[in-house]
C-alpha cells in the first residue's frame, strides 16, 4: 500500500461511515459504497477493496445484527436453512473471482463492470419498491404495517437453501455483503416484511463475509494493487482497518435507524447512492 494523505485517510474514514449507516439500515453489508468510494479516493484495484470490503461487512453486520435482535426481527427458522447455503455460495463465488478472467486490469476492470450491473439492479429494485410503498400505504394504516412487521410467515427450506445460495455467490464474486440479493428475494419468496428481511441478512452477513474475507485476503497474491504492486495476504488489512471503526459505529447507528425512520426515504438515498456508485464502477 502507497503512503496515503492525511485528506485520504480522511475520506476513508468518512467512507466507512456512510458505509456502516447505509448497510446497517438496509442488511446489505458496506461493499456497494466502500468499493467505488475507494476507487474514486485511491483509484482502480478492484481484489484489493474486494478483500478489504468483506472485512468491513462484518465490522457493520455484526452490531447491526444485534441491534437487529433486540428489536425482535431475526427469525432464527429462516436463518437456519439461509446461513449454510450463504456460507457454501460464498465459498463458490470467491473462487470464482479469482479465475484468469478476472486477473490483471483488464480483469479488473471486468468484475467492477460485474458490480456495477449489480448495483443498477439494486437501485431499480429499490426504486420499484419506492413505488409500491407509496402505492400500499393509500390503502393500509401504520397499525397495518406493524401487524406486517410481526408477522411470521411458515419457513420454506428449498427457497429459503435457494436465496442463500444466490446471496453467497454474489458475494464472494464481487466482495459484496450479499444483503441487497437477500432482502428483495427473502421478501419475494418468503413473504417476509422488510424489516424482518434486513435482520436475517446482517446476521447472516455476520458469519458469510467473515469466511469470504479470509479466502479472498488468502488468495490476493495471485493479483495486483495500487500501481501494479504485488499484493500479499495481509495487503487488505491495512485498508479494513482505517475502515472498520468508522463502519462499526455506523453499522449500530444504522440499525436503530431502520427500526426508527420512514424506510422510503432511505431507499431514497440507496437509490440515488447506488447510481452513482454504477456509473463509477463501470467507467473504471
Amino acid at each position: 500500500m502507497p503512503d496515503l494523505a492525511s485528506l485520504d485517510l480522511l475520506l476513508i474514514a468518512l467512507l466507512g461511515l456512510a458505509a456502516g449507516l447505509t448497510g446497517g439500515m438496509l442488511g446489505i453489508g458496506g461493499s456497494t459504497v466502500i468499493i467505488p468510494g475507494l476507487a474514486v479516493v485511491l483509484g482502480p484495484a478492484q481484489h484489493l477493496f474486494q478483500a478489504a470490503a468483506m472485512i468491513v461487512n462484518v465490522a457493520v453486520s455484526a452490531p447491526a445484527a444485534w441491534g437487529h435482535w433486540r428489536a425482535g426481527a431475526v427469525r432464527l427458522r429462516v436463518l437456519a436453512w439461509l446461513l449454510p447455503a450463504a456460507l457454501a455460495g460464498v465459498l463458490a463465488g470467491v473462487g470464482a473471482s479469482n479465475l484468469e478472467l478476472f486477473r490483471g486490469r483488464d480483469g479488473g476492470l471486468l468484475l467492477g463492470r460485474c458490480l456495477a450491473a449489480f448495483l443498477l439492479y439494486a437501485a431499480v429494485a429499490n426504486a420499484w419498491k419506492i413505488i409500491k410503498g407509496r402505492r400500499a400505504a393509500r390503502h393500509a394504516g401504520a397499525g397495518d404495517t406493524r401487524a406486517a412487521d410481526e408477522a411470521e410467515p411458515p419457513v420454506r427450506p428449498g427457497r429459503t437453501v435457494a436465496i442463500g445460495g444466490a446471496m453467497g455467490g454474489t458475494a464472494g464474486l464481487l466482495g459484496i455483503g450479499g444483503g441487497a440479493v437477500a432482502v428483495p428475494l427473502q421478501q419475494l419468496l418468503l413473504k417476509l416484511p422488510l424489516r424482518q428481511a434486513i435482520a436475517n441478512s446482517s446476521c447472516a452477513i455476520c458469519v458469510s463475509a467473515g469466511i469470504g474475507a479470509v479466502l479472498k485476503n488468502a488468495t490476493l497474491p495471485q493479483h495486483v494493487g495500487l500501481g501494479g504492486v504485488a499484493l500479499t495476504p495481509t495487503s487488505g488489512l491495512y485498508l479494513a482497518a482505517l475502515l472498520a471503526p468508522t463502519a462499526f459505529v455506523g453499522g449500530r447507528l444504522g440499525a436503530m435507524l431502520t427500526h426508527r425512520l420512514p424506510l422510503e426515504k432511505v431507499r431514497a438515498a440507496f437509490v440515488v447512492l447506488m447510481l452513482v456508485a454504477a456509473w463509477k464502477m463501470a467507467a473504471g
